[in-house]
């Protein structure tokens, strides 16, 4: 594990966001920094595309939500 230095600005929007997405602040930029990642390693892939494929690859079974 490292440390990461970001400015005071981003630091504020990513708590602001880690709230909404009840999220750490650690994970929230984590999970941005993933998502980053994979939209420049992927740029055909719209952001749903890419949210879609790691639920695939993390086996979650979107079809069964609601279902049961």
């Amino acid at each position: 594990m490292g440390i990461v230095k970001i400015s005071d600005g981003l630091h504020e929007e990513i708590r602001k966001a880690s709230c909404t997405m009840v999220r750490s602040i650690n994970s929230q930029a984590e999970f941005w920094i993933k998502i980053g990642m994979l939209a420049e390693t992927h740029p055909n892939m719209t952001y749903t595309e890419i949210l879609r494929e790691q639920l695939r690859l993390a086996a979650v079974e979107l079809n069964e939500v609601g279902n049961g």
